[in-house]
């Protein structure tokens, strides 16, 4: 078994944290979004992953050959033309291999080792209220029988979630082919999902299986919202005064972070060498080596090596940046 994990996409919509960082490296529940999907995939025996890879790509590929001891593939994927095209370029690093490909967005919730045991292919659905954002699985006595791009007239609420187990790799590389020398494109882009109906049309069966855990991080409000369904799941501190502090669970807090006189929770995460100070933090996200003093932040994500000084705001505030509200005339009235 082999994982493919897209992760060339830029994540305009997370900017300005993006501007400096990979999507997938900004810190969500104590670790980057792709570790979330590494340590799943790793407790489940999975030991080959091919990662594509563009913008700020040497970045993830640092992180992830310094913290994870399995076979990794790199290829960079310089011209973004749809995830099918992204997919086929990492042919050669499959060949055979059954696959199992996980958006590198997609944080999920699924008991996976069952869902690796499958020996058909099967995709990751869930049940949605708008299927029109989505890609969608009609279904037919179990199986698939036809997938739709975020169809403007849905016959089915099957959304497809970003999780593809894929038997026949070979197959799926033929059909690939035939999408990319065809010119087949959906919305200007070649899509797995066209290159997966090609297998269908070929009678080829493919099977669903329910993902109820599934969360986006792809701008602001929505990676705040998985921030906290991840911390629900796993509390790492207790409620009361620790070293000065008032903890309100659930939190995150790194152990070579440095809190004091502050309020946390519910719903913070607390990054690796971060300080704060005489503050109040909830329901944000503080990253890597920034600095809060005096400050109450709610709803907001401070990148990393950011520092910010005083005063009640809402703020999301990308790398290396400096906001001192301590002179604001509001503050000091």
């Amino acid at each position: 078994m082999r994982a493919i994990i897209p992760v060339a996409g830029v994540g305009t919509r997370l900017r300005p944290h993006t501007y400096t960082h990979p999507k997938v490296l900004l810190n969500v529940a104590g670790k980057p979004i792709i570790a979330h999907i590494m340590d799943k995939i790793v407790k489940e025996g999975v030991k080959k992953a091919t990662i594509i890879v563009g913008y700020l790509g040497d970045r993830i590929r640092n992180y992830l050959e310094t913290n994870y001891d399995i076979e990794l593939d790199f290829i960079y994927q310089e011209e973004r033309r749809g995830l099918a095209h992204a997919i086929y370029m990492a042919k050669d690093t499959f060949k055979n291999d059954p696959l199992f490909i996980v958006l590198g967005d997609t944080v999920f919730d699924v008991e996976l080792k069952d869902v690796l045991k499958l020996k058909e292919s099967s995709l990751g659905v869930k049940e949605v209220d708008d299927p029109r954002r989505f890609g969608i699985a009609v279904t037919e006595k179990g199986y698939v029988t036809k997938l739709v791009e975020k169809p403007s007239k849905p016959v089915s609420n099957l959304a497809l979630v970003g999780l593809y187990l894929i038997q026949d790799s070979e197959l799926l590389t033929e059909c690939l082919a035939e999408l990319i020398r065809k010119d087949i494109k959906t919305k200007g882009e070649f899509q797995l999902t066209d290159a997966l109906q090609i297998m269908i049309d070929r009678n080829y069966k493919m099977s669903t299986f329910p993902v109820e855990g599934w969360y986006d991080c792809g701008k602001p409000e929505t990676m705040l919202s998985t921030n906290r369904h991840l911390l629900d799941k796993d509390s790492f501190y207790s409620d009361g005064i620790k070293n000065g502090n008032v903890i309100i669970p659930p939190v995150y807090i790194a152990k070579s972070a440095s809190v004091t006189k502050s309020v946390i929770g519910p719903y913070a995460t607390i990054a690796d060498n971060a300080i704060v100070n005489e503050s109040v933090i909830k329901d944000s996200i503080i990253g890597t080596s920034s600095q809060v003093e005096q400050a109450l932040l709610d709803r907001s994500i401070i990148g990393n090596e950011a520092f910010v000084k005083g005063f009640y705001k809402r703020i999301n505030l990308g790398d290396s940046s400096e906001i001192d509200f301590s002179n604001d005339p509001e503050f000091n009235s």
